[in-house]
């Protein structure tokens, strides 16, 4: 004990133990409050939102059902690991003389029940949970507390039920186009869904609310100036453009997008948004939906992204949900989405040649 005592005695411990002794007292609290984060800031003074960021999350917009609402480091670890199996099994090559699946598909995960589409290596629907305040959250939605879309208005049912049984170009890929009972979004050229036609990201990748698509392209880039905020979405290349501390364009003019308008609150942008059109809904809105967007900084290589929606005559209550944005040094790709694409054409030859067969075919008859 004597030589311990003696080594920890010697100059460099004492000169250890002064520089201990020197530390302020917030500094070993630990429940001192921690430092303040300052962002990196414009030379208008306001914080510098601008970078490319990475959306791909495995967190979903609704929580699971039995699932809370914050996951465990070892239940994320889990359900993350799980997920990068699948990828891998995804992965694998397939079999080039496999059968056919039954027509409708085989009940599994994929375009139409995996009876064809991207194999799972094309695809980037998100590795790990976002985290938030420290938290790994198992839903993006956050209000309700139960993290659940609300339930519907009693007339919104009806009318979304009548157009999904004339759907009109923002229907969505439909799951089993062969077994409609009723013309669907697959039986019109006009009816396509905007994103299958390259003409608005899929889902609300674009927003607002920017939401995950959990398929692939899914970097956003935001530049910023005093008078507006533009936001690059990499799906299909959509882009918003947030005009700052204007007056939002008569009720009249209706875009896809809708209006945004943006101010600043203290470091946080907050962007307010209104005029939709009803060919674009947010998952059955109207064309009187408001969703207003918060964008904050909490720290160098990350943004706070929250979001309200409101529209009561489609659902029982406002709703809100939040996530962050990463920054990634990825590049942002073109989405050449329509050049040497002939599918549409080849279906529309198809169609027409089955039916002169048919034709010729009741001629003999």
């Amino acid at each position: 004990m004597r030589h311990r005592f003696a080594a920890w005695a010697s100059l460099p411990g004492m000169a250890a133990l002064l520089l201990w002794t020197a530390v302020p007292a917030a500094a070993q609290d630990p429940k001192a409050p921690a430092k303040r984060y300052s962002p990196r800031r414009m030379p208008d003074g306001h914080p510098d939102l601008q970078g490319t960021y990475d959306l791909a999350t495995l967190t979903p917009l609704d929580r699971p059902a039995g699932v809370n609402a914050v996951l465990t480091e070892v239940e994320a670890k889990r359900r993350e690991t799980a997920a990068a199996l699948q990828r891998e099994q995804g992965d694998k090559s397939i079999q080039g003389d496999r059968t056919a699946p039954p027509k409708g598909g085989d009940g599994s995960r994929g375009a139409a029940g995996n009876v064809g589409g991207y194999n799972s290596g094309w695809l980037d629907p998100g590795s790990t949970y976002t985290v938030v305040n420290g938290e790994k959250r198992s839903s993006i939605i956050v209000d309700p507390p139960d993290g659940r879309v609300p339930p519907l208005a009693p007339s919104a049912a009806q009318r979304i039920a009548g157009a999904r049984a004339r759907p009109t170009s923002d229907a969505a890929e439909s799951n089993d186009p062969g077994l409609e009972t009723a013309p669907g979004a697959y039986d019109d050229p006009e009816r396509r869904p905007l994103g299958e036609r390259c003409l608005l990201g899929f889902g609300s990748t674009s927003g607002p609310p920017a939401l995950p698509d959990y398929f692939y392209n899914n970097l956003h880039q935001i530049v910023q100036t005093p008078d507006s905020v533009m936001i690059l979405t990499e799906m299909v290349h959509d882009a918003r453009t947030v005009r700052m501390n204007a007056q939002h364009l008569p009720k009249n003019i209706r875009l896809w997008l809708g209006d945004s308008v943006g101010h600043w609150e203290g470091d946080t942008l907050v962007v307010d948004t209104t005029n939709f059109t009803a060919k674009t809904r947010f998952r059955g809105s109207t064309a009187d939906l408001h969703v207003i967007e918060r964008f904050t900084r909490v720290d160098d290589k990350t943004l706070l992204y929250r979001f309200t929606i409101d529209d009561p005559a489609t659902w029982t209550k406002s709703w809100a949900g939040e996530y962050t944005w990463p920054a990634t040094d990825s590049p942002i790709y073109e989405y050449a989405c329509h050049e040497a694409n002939y599918a549409l054409t080849d279906i529309l030859k198809g169609a027409r040649l089955r039916e002169t067969e048919a034709a010729a075919a009741k001629a003999v008859k």
